[in-house]
């Protein structure tokens, strides 16, 4: 996918984000991340602690970049909290390139959920 084409889908994510939520902003990566652990959390609550937030955002970008193979998922714990192991190193890219890298990788997330959704 080209630089202009993740603007473009990242775009779309953040309006369907925004809509289906009723805020008046457009999500930064950060709440888009939040949004993914939650989904791959399972459940939904109204109050989570910032220790849970943090978690949340880790499980996030543990699950897309297990896309890449540096993360494989192992399991759930007593509580139903996904687990994922590190299979090998992040390569040190910078902070534009691995925020690049997430959002393609969001994207792509957010692509298989809404395919997932019209197949059922």
């Amino acid at each position: 996918m080209e630089l202009w084409e993740l603007d473009f889908e990242w775009l779309r994510i953040q309006h369907q984000i925004k809509e289906r939520f009723n805020k008046e902003t457009l999500p930064d990566l950060n709440a888009v991340l939040f949004l993914i652990g939650m989904q791959e959390l399972g459940r939904w609550k109204q109050d989570f602690s910032k220790e849970e937030k943090q978690d949340l955002m880790h499980i996030a970008v543990c699950r897309l970049l297990s896309y890449e193979g540096y993360y494989e998922f192992e399991g759930r714990d007593a509580d139903g909290w996904p687990h994922y192991r590190k299979v090998r190193a992040l390569p040190a890219n910078g902070m534009e390139n691995q925020e690049i890298q997430l959002k393609r990788h969001a994207v792509r997330y957010f692509m298989e959920l809404e395919a997932e959704w019209a197949a059922n």
